[in-house]
């Protein structure tokens, strides 16, 4: 690490730490400072706050007397942050306590230790992830609606123009610089496409290890926001910025390689689907509303789940059908893989990862089978999905096998704030009960 400061002048370090919302929190701190001190100590209070701020009550999982955490450098997520106006390296983080043991409710720590049961069983898992974002206009009236940002040709994208590449060049120089801080950080993206929403757009990243995914997600999200600043606009990953358009999701493709004979456990040797295959999928449907607080983790998340509106509203699975929960895409039978369609762009992507990989493990575990794939839309069938944080937050709590495979810890953490969260909106008076009752009742 000294020796990559030296070759690239580094003078200053963002040490970051992804806390339970997903955003970069941490230190900065002069190359020499951090190299001497190997690292950085932070307080443990960090996985308590909310995406507000505020802070959940010290729950008897976290001390009382406010301690330190020693955060570890992950040494293959040391990158250049190429926006930085000075020499700076960015690098994430693992959290421990002073007496060596793992911070367990710290993001990365989650995933870990799901990757960690496959890995005993002799599995590798792979995963894809599809991540959306909207290019919005500057705006710093929060009570003003979203807008999409003018274009090089100085007008504003105002039809929804799902796949257009004359609509993508509209936002070249964003798009760009994109690429090339993505480039220079080496993240994985395979292709950009023009999304269904006014101004969305969708990047893919080539399949791979899925805590360098996670990774690489939760720096792609900084990287985005980053050059569209540069522009004089917005990106946002809400789950639902605007009132009349797609939500955004962060599809997940997930599949497991046997780590002896590198072949896909989801196909037999003649080629075809087995049961392991099936299992996965029955976890995901089994699991999916226990975890739905995870793929839909802040209040406005449930306004995605709307039917009609290109996010799944239940838990079917099928063959290339983008209306179900659980899409199996077209491909030769050594990729088989599945499509997770459930969660938003808001997620952590640690923990996103994390429960989805969970959720499939146990149904292998559990030898659990599948409902019949569906043929026809599930739009046109009920919604079995919660529909707000604090049902999901319920159902996350109930599930034993859930609270065993993401740890106790966690659980009890990340329902705190997260209930917190739900509480402090639920105090918010909106302009829809000013406009429709306040003279109405």
């Amino acid at each position: 690490m000294k020796q990559w400061f030296q070759e690239k002048a580094i003078e200053q370090v963002e040490a970051l730490i992804p806390d339970i919302s997903g955003m970069a929190k941490g230190k900065i701190v002069s190359t020499q400072r951090y190299l001497d001190d190997k690292g950085i100590r932070i307080a443990e209070a960090l996985f308590t706050q909310t995406i507000t701020g505020d802070y959940t009550d010290y729950i008897d999982i976290i001390n009382p007397t406010d301690v330190d955490m020693e955060a570890r450098p992950v040494l293959d997520s040391i990158r250049i942050v190429p926006w930085a106006t000075c020499p700076t390296a960015q690098i994430i983080h693992d959290c421990y306590r002073l007496d060596g043991s793992p911070v367990e409710f710290a993001p990365r720590y989650v995933l870990k230790r799901v990757l960690e049961l496959y890995d005993k069983k002799g599995w590798k898992a792979v995963v894809a992830p599809e991540i959306e974002f909207y290019l919005i206009k500057s705006n710093t009236d929060v009570d003003h609606p979203l807008e999409p940002p003018v274009g090089r040709s100085g007008r504003q994208e105002l039809s929804r123009r799902t796949f257009s590449i004359d609509a993508l060049n509209e936002f070249e120089d964003v798009i760009e610089d994109i690429y090339d801080f993505s480039e220079q950080q080496g993240l994985n993206i395979e292709t950009l496409t023009h999304e269904d929403g006014i101004a969305q757009l969708e990047v893919n990243f080539l399949h791979g290890d899925p805590m360098s995914l996670a990774d690489q997600v939760f720096t792609f999200k900084r990287t985005v926001r980053e050059a569209a600043f540069k522009h004089n606009m917005y990106a946002t990953f809400m789950a639902k910025p605007h009132q009349h358009q797609p939500g955004s999701s962060m599809h997940l493709h997930q599949s497991i390689i046997n780590k002896k004979t590198s072949k896909n456990i989801f196909i037999n040797k003649n080629g075809k689907l087995n049961s392991s295959f099936k299992s996965y999928i029955a976890g995901l449907q089994k699991y999916t509303p226990a975890t739905m607080s995870i793929f839909a983790p802040n209040v406005n998340s449930y306004r995605r789940i709307a039917r009609y509106y290109a996010a799944p509203i239940n838990t079917h699975w099928g063959f290339d059908n983008r209306t179900v929960g659980f899409r199996v895409p077209v491909s030769p039978a050594e990729a088989t893989r599945i499509e997770n369609r459930i969660p938003g762009s808001d997620v952590n992507p640690y923990l996103a990862i994390a429960a989805s990989l969970a959720a499939g493990f146990l149904g292998i575990q559990e030898k659990l089978e599948p409902k019949k794939p569906l043929e026809s839309s599930a739009y046109d069938l009920k919604i079995t999905l919660p529909r707000d944080l604090h049902s999901s937050l319920i159902l996350l709590r109930k599930s034993t096998q859930i609270r065993k495979i993401l740890g106790e810890e966690f659980i009890r953490l990340y329902s705190a704030v997260k209930e917190l969260e739900y509480e402090t909106f639920s105090q918010v008076i909106s302009s829809w009960e000013r406009e429709h009752l306040l003279l109405n009742v």
